[in-house]
């Protein structure tokens, strides 16, 4: 391709007009068989390539305007990393005339989901990124999002979606992640053991990445039962409150006294680890979900064992040049990209964290 290619040049090598060749090149208007075949000849050999950014504003009149639904990364921290990937995406596309919206929700507040996803759709927006954290709400949404016939892309938690307005899924299979989580707390308990899935999450039922990962995690010790080992769901609601998760976890090692390691569902293994040192019981083989700093520090502190890295930065990345492929380029998206599930520990978590901060 020569960038430097004009209309111009096309329009005297072939000997017409501007305006042929721009008819010719938006496929408008009459021009003879003959004429075109000889500008498309002209354009072939010169090795044309049409401004992708001017071609698309000539025809819209305007930008591609993409909105983002996300929870608040003032609430949690985790939302800052996807939102980071979104940044560093738009840096890459936005002189293509692509604009991005973003709309804050609180993530532990169904209602102030549905409002932010009715103000974003009030936008009318060409395309939609969101993570269907509230099953029930963002099911909702995406019927709309279908009926307005607004592509989206779901990120962090996939839910089935057959639609023609659904582009792609972006993250980790839940499901397998739990198998690993399963796997990791094996190696280090014994025949007879319990092992505990902890969801410090307020409405469990209504996340179903937290339901799948579960899943696998029960599914993988299914699978070894020469083991013996006991799997005991637990679910805490007011994890935010620390001195009653203290209570509620010191008494969950009274009562299990065989209780050889836990799988936090989530990004918030941290608040788990922090109730284990003040209570003596660093021990107790810890996994958990997310480079966010205060699990690196209990990483690097041995309370957390291991962490599954969920590529969050890459997730919000991939999601605006998936839809910029989709809505500019007119480019086929894969639907379902995996990312890989990275098992962080001590030895190599700076290697991960350098990979973070560089630009993806």
């Amino acid at each position: 391709m020569n960038p430097r290619i004009r209309i111009k040049d096309i329009a005297e090598k072939a000997g017409v007009s501007l305006g042929t060749v721009d008819r010719v090149l938006h496929n408008r208007g009459h021009v003879a068989a003959e004429v075109r075949a000889k500008v498309l000849q002209v354009i072939a050999e010169l090795d044309y390539q049409p401004n992708i950014m001017a071609s698309r504003l000539a025809s819209s009149g305007r930008p591609v305007r993409i909105a983002a639904l996300v929870p608040d990364p003032e609430i949690d921290p985790f939302w800052r990393q996807p939102y980071e990937g979104i940044v560093q995406a738009l840096q890459a596309v936005e002189h293509y005339g692509v604009q991005v919206q973003k709309f804050y929700f609180n993530i532990f507040d169904r209602e102030s989901f549905t409002l932010g996803a009715q103000k974003l759709l009030d936008t009318h927006p060409d395309g939609v990124v969101v993570p269907a954290v509230f099953l029930l709400e963002a099911t909702r949404f995406l019927d709309a999002c279908h009926r307005e016939q607004i592509p989206y892309v779901l990120i962090n938690t996939e839910i089935a979606r057959q639609d023609a307005s659904f582009v792609c899924y972006i993250g980790q299979d839940s499901y397998h992640s739990g198998v690993l989580a399963g796997k990791l707390l094996n190696f280090g308990a014994e025949p007879g053991d319990t092992v505990v899935v902890l969801h410090l999450e307020k409405e469990v039922f209504n996340a179903l990445h937290l339901v799948s990962k579960e899943q696998g995690f029960r599914d993988y010790f299914a699978s070894v039962p020469v083991r013996q080992i006991r799997v005991l769901e637990q679910s805490f609601d007011r994890f935010d409150e620390p001195a009653l998760l203290q209570a509620y976890v010191a008494q969950l090692l009274e009562k299990t006294p065989n209780l050889n390691g836990i799988f936090v569902t989530n990004s918030r293994a941290w608040r788990l680890a922090e109730c284990l040192e003040q209570l003596g019981m660093p021990h107790i083989k810890t996994v958990g979900f997310d480079l966010i700093e205060p699990n690196v520090h209990y990483l690097h502190r041995n309370v957390i064992d291991f962490l599954i890295n969920q590529n969050p930065v890459r997730q919000g990345f991939l999601s605006i040049v998936s839809l910029f492929n989709y809505l500019v380029l007119k480019k086929e998206v894969d639907k379902f990209q995996y990312l890989p599930l990275d098992i962080v520990m001590t030895e190599n978590v700076q290697y991960y964290l350098k990979v973070e901060e560089m630009v993806v």
